[in-house]
Parts: C-alpha cells; structure tokens; sequence
C-alpha cells in the first residue's frame, strides 16, 4: 500500500474509526505481540474490543462514564483502551508507577465507573476504592474480577468532539492534573505524527515505555495500529539484561525511549570504556579521534538494536548534549521529539536525517510555534503553540485550565524556548524553575545542569538555591567513580604501609578525594556558565533522585531552599 493510499486510509476524526479501518484493512496481520507469548490480530482485536465492551454494558456503563486502565503493557492494553473509547466512555489510563494513595485520589477525582488491570497493580488499590466500581476486569484475560452492578447499560458512536480520554500527569512540581483530550485531538496526532514520519504494516515497534505515557499511546500504540504495523511488548521491565536480548530478538525498526534510557548505555557502554583506558581518555579530546571512536561504537550500538533501526525516537525531557553528539557522530538513526500530555503530545520534532544537536527540531505539521514575553537580555521567552491535538482542559480545574492558554487561545508550555534562523526550537528550561539572581539576573538551572551532566563523574544533578547562592546537586556516576577509586586505591597501596593499616583510613582518604572532586566539579562548571549561573556549593546527593512514571526529576524536592533532604526523606 503506498503512502498517500495509507494516509487516506488511516485518517480517522474518532478512535472508533481507527479501530474499524485497521480491522478491515489489516485483518489477519498481527497487531499486538508479547514477546515469547501470545500473537494477536487485527481481526483479533476486533474481536475483544467487542467482548470488553459487552462486560461493561452489562455492569450497567453508558457513554460518557469513566473507565480506569491500570496495567502493566500487554496487548490487551491496546484491546482495552479501544474498546472504551470507540463506545463513546471515556478512557483513563494511569501511570503504574503512582502511588496507591495518589491512585485512589484520582479514581476519586476521575469518578471512575469501572476498573480495567492487571493483577499486581491491583493490590496497590483500598477496599474502598474497589468497592465503589461497578466492575473490576483483569486485562489478561478479559474475565471480571470483581463485579458489583449487574444492569444494563449502553454504548454510541462517538463523535470528533467528544472527550476521549483524560490522563492524570505526573508532574514535577504539583500534584497531578486530569488532561482531557478529545477524539479529534487524539486522532490529529496519529496525522502529525504520519506527516512527519511516515509509517507502514512492515514496520515493527518495541514497547519499552509505560503505555499510559501519552508519548507512548499516541506514537508506540494508536500510530503504530492505524498504519497496520505490528507491536511487541514485553513481559518484564526493560532493564539491560531483558532489553538486549529483546532487541536482538524482535529486530525493530522503530524504538522510542526516554533521555534516561539512552544517556545510561552511553555513560556505561562507551564513555566508560574511553575513560578506562588512559592512552584512549587523552585521543578522546582530539575531535576528529572522538568523531572516529564514536563511528565505530555507534556501529556496535545500531548492531545491539538489531541492525534495523530506522526511528530511534527520543523524547520525555531534555537529552543530555554529550550523548546527543555521540549519537549523531555514531551514525545512529535518532530523532527527537517535543511535546507535552496537554498536546497528546507532539509539538515539534526531528526525523533522523534533520536533527540538530541540542534542538527538539522545527514546530511538527499542523503546529504553530510562537515565544512570548521575551527576556531582553537573553531572548528567551516562553514557547506557546496552537495545535490540532491540543487538550479541552483539566478535568475540573477551570482555574488551571484559564492559566494555561492565553487571551487569543495559544497553550502555554511554560517552557523557555528560543529559535535559529531556520526556526528550529531550543528548549532552555521550565518557566517555572528560573532563579532570580541578586541583581535581578534571569538564571536557567537547566542549562547550568546540562553542564554538570557533561562531567565524567555526574550521572545527574538539579541545582537550586539556598540563602542567595546557587547550589548543585550532584548523583555521582558510579561506574565511572569506582573506576577512579581503584585508581586512587592503587596510588595509596604503593605507599609504605601507611594506607594499609586501616580500612577506615583509607575510607577517610577517600571521602577527602571526593570532597577535591566536588571542587573539581565546580570549577569545571563555573569555568563553563556566565558570572551570574555559577555554583557557590557542590552536595553530593547519594541515592538517586526521585522521579516521576516517566523518569523526570521531581525538582520540587530538591528546590525547598535548603529542606531538600528532609523532603525527600518524607517522600521516600
């Protein structure tokens, strides 16, 4: 089928209409696969969107109540989330990684009818909050769990207008907001992501990612299953002794993953190995070296991913630059990606033969990018956009919702962009997170973290302030730190006894290495920022950093002015 047929085919105003048009061009087809498990077809599909949909009708649902999908990614995810939304309900996917606490209050505030899940994140709920379900229904098997209302209920076609889903986000700084997103809006997006990056049945996705993670659904789900292509799942999480052999397994053309998930491999695959070896460390520096070594690990690294990637698309939060220009030097088909839940998500992107180290790319099809309220000094200002995919609102928070848009109707992303001369975006920071300085300095933590991040020895770091000056937060890489530790072990050992006596001492000797480290680290970093963007303090944080579901930094715990650890303690 060649793309403009594609294109014509796949473009839906509902998700009832994607459903049914891939069921009918795409019927024996696999569409959703679990790894080693079961293989399951359009057709097949079809067929348990309608059996999902009769367990609902008769627990007595209608069009327009609320349905909870809480599961760990399986094909059924796919089955579950098609079977509410093409009968006119409304859909709310959760994030796994929530809470129980915070998941009963949003079953609460969604006011959640009836429950789709898997059997472990089940336990995670309170009697009270299953008690008030109509219905529980496992997602494995598609059998009730719990069934408490037996009556008849109904479902309708949906139109484009229609709220489809709304999805509680995991936001860094607040507690979580319910997005509504339309049929049109989602729909819109299966468009923009089409235009962009054409897809077609031969091509094969690997879901690593939550499919809750609007990221996901909109691109690793619904794009993928209106274009006929197939999916595979996987049983367990994507750690690198499940990932690997997955990759070399299911041979993927298209991959998405967060920041996180590419800057480990690196840090631990390649920058590791150039570290450990001194000779290799010194011609690393050299450019046309770094460009060579690079070439030769990004050929190994394509060989990992099963030698037929096409889309390795990047997206989430901020991708570290270092492993951005390993990435692009290394010849790896990458792509980024910008966006937020409120814009289901796409807003700007980069297909692997434009992407432009550190730039999201130019504003996707359909989209409009424009900055406001610029910083005269630095010509930053904060990125809004008119979009097709845009959200209706938050879900009964009026308040919320008027502060996001502005008086002509453009969303406000709250981030701090700016623009090259071919209107590629430069996505600075969060709005939300800019330092005042003493004299009235507009500083940027993020840009300060990109720098820090960029050291050997930082695996991550946030940077606040406390009593007037800006402090880094710094989570050591502990590869890279072990590795220097047997260096400066081998140095005390070749002293005359005076290290061996003790283990104590030499831990002491050690912590004094660190504390010149976290010196070294800042005047790397101050000899990098302007004046008014350096660091007075380097605090080494030892446990990682807490995050959200989708593995960004929740910075409100770390920027209490100097009640960090105490928060983090409480929240941990």
């Amino acid at each position: 089928m060649s793309a403009v047929e594609l294109k014509k085919m796949k473009s839906s105003k509902t998700l009832y209409e994607l459903l049914h048009n891939s069921v009918e061009q795409f019927p024996s087809r696999v569409a959703f696969h679990m790894l080693d498990g079961e293989e399951v077809t359009y057709r097949e599909v079809g067929e348990r969107v309608q059996q999902v949909q009769e367990l609902l009708i008769g627990a007595g649902l209608k069009p327009g109540d609320k349905v909870a999908l809480l599961s760990s990614s399986m094909p059924n995810w796919g089955v579950c989330y098609l079977a509410v939304t093409s009968a006119g309900m409304v859909i709310v996917p959760i994030l796994p990684d929530f809470t129980g606490e915070e998941l009963d209050m949003i079953l609460k505030h969604a006011e959640v009818k009836a429950l789709l899940t898997s059997d472990k994140l089940f336990t995670k709920l309170s009697k009270e909050t299953v008690d008030a379900m109509n219905i529980v229904i496992r997602t494995k098997s598609l059998k009730p769990l719990v069934q408490r209302v037996k009556e008849q209920g109904e479902i309708a076609t949906p139109s484009p207008e229609d709220l489809a889903a709304i999805i509680y986000t995991s936001g860094t700084t607040s507690t979580p907001k319910g997005v509504m997103l339309s049929h049109k809006a989602i729909c819109a997006q299966v468009d923009i992501d089409f235009e962009l990056f054409p897809i077609n049945e031969e091509d094969v996705f690997l879901s690593v990612l939550p499919l809750s993670h609007t990221y996901e659904c909109s691109i690793g789900l619904l794009y993928a299953y209106a274009c006929g292509s197939k999916v595979v799942y996987l049983d367990r999480p994507p750690t690198a002794a499940v990932l690997m052999p997955a990759l070399k397994k299911v041979r993927p053309t298209l991959l998405l993953i967060v920041p996180l998930v590419i800057e480990k491999i690196f840090r631990s695959q390649v920058q590791a190995k150039f570290n450990a070896n001194p000779i290799l460390r010194n011609l690393y520096k050299v450019g046309f070296v770094r460009r060579y070594l690079h070439r030769v690990a990004g050929k190994k690294l394509n060989k990992v991913f099963g030698d037929r990637i096409r889309f390795l698309g990047i997206g989430g939060a901020k991708l570290d630059i270092t492993t951005e220009r390993f990435l692009k030097e290394g010849r790896v088909n990458y792509a980024i990606g910008y966006g937020l839940t409120e814009t289901a998500p796409l807003l700007a992107g980069a297909i692997p033969s434009k992407v432009r180290i550190g730039s999201t790319g130019p504003a996707a099809p359909q989209v409009e990018l424009r900055i406001i309220n610029k910083d005269p000094n630095t010509g930053l200002g904060e990125l809004v956009a008119k979009s097709p995919s845009v959200m209706m609102g938050y879900y009964k928070n009026p308040e919320a919702t008027a502060e996001v848009f502005t008086e002509d109707g453009w969303f406000r992303t709250g981030d701090l962009a700016e623009f090259d001369k071919d209107n590629f975006v430069y996505i600075r920071g969060r709005l939300k997170n800019m330092i005042v300085g003493p004299s009235g300095e507009n500083i940027y933590p993020e840009d300060i973290e990109t720098v820090l991040n960029s050291h050997v020895f930082v695996a991550d770091s946030v940077v606040t302030e406390k009593e007037g000056h800006l402090v880094a937060l710094v989570h050591f890489n502990t590869e890279a730190l072990e590795a220097k530790f047997e260096e400066w072990k081998a140095g005390w050992d070749s002293k005359k006894g005076e290290w061996k006596a003790e283990w104590d001492i030499k831990c002491k000797a050690f912590d004094e290495k660190k504390q010149e480290l976290m010196k070294e680290i800042m005047e790397y970093v101050n000899s990098k920022v302007n004046r008014f963007s350096r660091i007075s303090e380097v605090v080494e944080e030892k446990e990682d950093f807490v995050r959200t579901p989708t593995k960004k930094i929740r910075r409100f715990l770390y920027t209490k002015q100097g009640k960090n650890t105490q928060v983090v303690a409480e929240h941990k």
